[in-house]
């Protein structure tokens, strides 16, 4: 985040993951639609999953997603970084390895080439990191830039992790702190301070490849990556998915210092209010404190993965992320649904 030249914040009207449109709204919009089956087809957008699957053969799947957003900071390398590392990362949500990727960007026509370049050079970085390839992809003229990934990747077709596969028994583990967007929010008003900057960038840029590479050495049920629809928004989407209930342990996230300490000022992103609207229904909130819950409900860019793990590789698990992820948590379990609430928070 460091002051550049070209200040990309500032051709933005919205940033990052935070420029998603709202679960709710989004519902609204693909209502009504008419989608054809296919029975090579082994995951839609049916359940709100991070990719779609389809069958090649009996060993191989192809997965398949895109992600693109308007600069979260002002150093257009890091913006590369940190758009490819977010889209990748539904790759591995479901278990997969990406191959292929195409870039997806706009441009205004008065930015410097050299800023478009060194997007374009950010992207590049992550995805050779991820063990993929950049193989051509499509630019239009803007008037606020916008960069992304289409990402294709393959998975064994018995080994596809979805947000619908949780598992009464289970418990859930997430692999990163909480309070990214509540961050580059405050660094909007120059009021991050420098650990802080550091912070979100070196969480922003870490691929959940290792997260990946770890879980899928033990008998883990259901994955989805936290990122635009929050903590809660993406929980909420895994217990209505797997018609369970998910209790959380809010003691036991790691929740950034400095992002709760914003909450509490009310320094919040817009997409947090968007969040809370759609979600809010499905949770039980108990006495947890309302700024311990913004955070929940903070719009994640390249967030961690939340896994929902069988509870006979519960700790075996949590000893193995522990030195892949940044931040390794043991967050909560999966109950039977009783009705009511999807989320209960303790």
């Amino acid at each position: 985040m460091a002051e550049q030249s070209i200040q990309l914040t500032k051709l933005a009207s919205c940033a990052g993951c935070g420029a998603k449109v709202g679960a709710g709204v989004l519902a609204q919009l693909l209502g009504g639609l008419k989608v054809h089956s296919d029975p090579r087809l082994l995951v839609g957008f049916d359940k709100s999953d991070d990719a779609s699957v389809y069958y090649l053969d009996e060993n191989t799947a192809l997965v398949q997603t895109t992600d693109f957003f308007p600069p979260i900071v002002d150093d257009p390398f890091l913006y590369g970084q940190i758009a490819a590392t977010n889209a990748i990362s539904d790759v591995y949500a479901m278990g997969g390895e990406p191959k292929l990727c195409l870039n997806i960007m706009a441009v205004p026509e008065s930015m410097p080439k050299e800023a478009v370049h060194d997007i374009l050079r950010g992207g590049y970085d992550k995805v050779y990191e991820a063990g993929a390839l950049i193989t051509g992809g499509h630019s239009i003229y803007d008037d606020e830039p916008k960069y992304g990934l289409a990402v294709t990747g393959f998975v064994h077709p018995d080994k596809v992790l979805t947000n619908s596969g949780a598992k009464p028994g289970d418990v859930l583990f997430f692999t990163k702190p909480l309070g990214i967007g509540i961050l580059t929010t405050a660094e909007k008003a120059d009021l991050l301070s420098e650990d802080g900057k550091a912070l979100a960038i070196r969480l922003m840029t870490t691929l959940n490849k290792s997260a990946r590479d770890v879980m899928v050495q033990y008998r883990v049920h259901a994955c989805t990556d936290v990122t635009g629809f929050s903590f809660l928004g993406h929980a909420s989407e895994m217990a209505t998915g797997s018609d369970v209930q998910l209790e959380i342990d809010t003691a036991a996230i790691d929740l950034i210092g400095e992002a709760l300490d914003f909450a509490r000022m009310g320094i919040l992103p817009a997409g947090m209010y968007r969040n809370r609207t759609f979600a809010e229904p499905m949770v039980d909130a108990g006495d947890t404190e309302l700024a311990v819950q913004d955070v929940l409900y903070d719009p994640q860019t390249a967030g961690g993965l939340l896994i929902a793990c069988d509870p006979e590789d519960a700790d075996a698990l949590f000893e193995a992320l522990k030195p892949a992820v940044p931040s390794a948590q043991r967050v909560g379990t999966v109950q039977p649904y009783t009705g009511g609430a999807r989320i209960y928070l303790k």
